[in-house]
């Protein structure tokens, strides 16, 4: 797995790992919305629920083409993605806009095609979280979430895409560290299942290739097994690769006693080995397993995928409501307004690229930016620049964090927004989870542009100025 870094560190590093290494290295990396999720420059689509707004295959078949080409010019073999999950419960705290949207069959279509273009440009897709993260309100990096379901529930809504996805040739599958009792009677969680592994996986849903946990450190697992017995388990139970563990050195001795002492068959260790060496070969490791440093600047960052996110930015816009013609009204002249800008401490420029945007086009725009750590004299301070201005636009990027726990506006910033919104034309733009009607039901006018990167910014700046259409709608 590899972190962020340029495109020319990634190549040169994983190079030198594959030239130390007896055997070719498998490189994964977490590519959701594009290569630039892990390499500075790379292309950066909105998260993969823009393409649920659109509902166009080709849209996600867009984001894995792209991430394939600049991911495999870096050295990267393996995406641990799309996600498969349905969103189908929106106090979910960890999948939210990651996910393509809540309806299994349209949710498959663009999972199969996310797949495809990762496989057409030479690129391993994964499916997760089997077998289904989307009906949760637990954070799996804190603690164990249970879902309820029966089977039959299962096999009509969250296993939907993932059978997409294995139809579409998915080669990898990473497990969810969820509790399935109704359907596995425990209260283990599906990575240390061999009901969900093996049973369900392999047997029902005859996949064939890898699987792969997710990061054995989250707090699901590694408190309530340990690093050592929660590895030796998730291999037990179906697992090829055991990503992530705490402590990878307890890890290692507690796999190799368990070789050693029989617990884990020699027959069983095979079979894991057997499909990591095909996986590799498939790829054509075994004679190239080195990434050219030539080609990269050609590809990384190139102007056809810049394009093609941009454009995925514009057309996934979604206008949720606009009862009063608060909207129409911004579109159809030049005004002054407010622009209070939200979003947590990874996201410095929130609202930026926007007011950018619509001052550059005559608006006049007076900013003010709150955090999640700000209190009551930065809240007066945004009502200062509220009252001075006839219209309020709240730009909010509220988005899934790992050990947040949650995903909401805080408290003071919902009643601020409900406030200003009874006494003066007001709209919300979301930047990220399209939920935030939950905790403000009355906002009159909402815009959800899914993601926080620039294009999505630039793209709800126009929408607003009346340069381009609104054409999404809710997945």
């Amino acid at each position: 797995i590899i972190s962020v870094g340029s495109p020319y560190d990634i190549a040169a590093k994983l190079n030198v790992l594959q030239s130390r290494s007896r055997l070719p290295l498998l490189i994964s990396a977490d590519l959701e919305w594009g290569a630039a999720m892990r390499v500075t420059g790379a292309t950066a689509f909105p998260q993969i629920m823009a393409a649920g707004a659109t509902g166009r295959p080709e849209d996600a078949y867009a984001i894995g083409r792209a991430a394939a080409i600049e991911g495999r010019a870096v050295g990267i073999h393996v995406n641990f993605a799309p996600d498969a999950d349905l969103n189908n419960n929106p106090l979910n705290p960890v999948i939210n806009t990651r996910s393509f949207g809540e309806d299994p069959k349209a949710v498959g279509q663009l999972v199969s095609a996310y797949v495809h273009g990762l496989h057409d440009y030479g690129m391993l897709a994964t499916l997760k979280h089997f077998p289904g993260h989307g009906d949760t309100e637990t954070d799996s990096h804190i603690g164990l979430p249970v879902i309820a379901a029966d089977y039959a529930r299962l096999d009509t809504l969250e296993l939907v895409p993932f059978r997409a996805g294995i139809d579409a040739g998915a080669d990898v599958v990473m497990s969810a560290h969820i509790a399935f009792p109704a359907f596995t009677g425990s209260g283990e969680p599906g990575t240390l299942s061999r009901a969900v592994l093996t049973g369900l996986l392999r047997d029902s849903l005859r996949f064939r290739g890898l699987v792969v946990t997710d990061a054995l450190m989250m707090g699901a697992i590694v408190a309530r097994y340990g690093a050592g017995e929660a590895t030796v388990r998730a291999f037990l139970a179906g697992s090829d690769l055991l990503l992530y563990p705490s402590n990878p050195d307890s890890a290692f001795a507690a796999m190799n006693a368990a070789v050693v002492n029989g617990r884990i068959s020699m027959a069983r260790l095979d079979s894991s080995v057997h499909r990591l060496l095909e996986i590799k070969s498939h790829l054509g490791l075994f004679t190239q397993r080195y990434a050219s440093l030539s080609g990269i600047m050609a590809t990384v960052g190139a102007k056809r995928f810049q394009t093609a996110a941009q454009d995925l930015a514009v057309r996934a816009l979604t206008l949720v409501r606009d009862s009063t013609g608060t909207l129409a009204r911004l579109r159809a002249t030049r005004t002054r307004m407010a622009l209070i800008a939200y979003a947590d401490e990874f996201n410095g420029s929130v609202g930026l690229p926007l007011a950018d945007v619509l001052r550059q086009n005559g608006d006049t725009v007076d900013y003010f930016r709150l955090w999640p750590m700000s209190g009551t004299l930065s809240y007066d301070s945004a009502r200062t620049v509220i009252n001075r201005n006839p219209v309020a636009v709240f730009a909010a990027n509220v988005k899934p964090i790992s050990f947040r726990g949650n995903i909401a506006l805080p408290d003071s910033l919902a009643l601020m927004i409900a406030a200003t919104d009874s006494l003066r034309p007001s709209m919300l733009v979301s930047f990220g989870s399209p939920y935030l009607l939950n905790q403000a039901p009355r906002v009159k006018t909402y815009l959800v542009a899914w993601s926080g990167i620039r294009s999505a910014e630039r793209a709800a700046a126009r929408a607003i100025l009346g340069l381009s259409p609104i054409g999404g709608h809710l997945p």
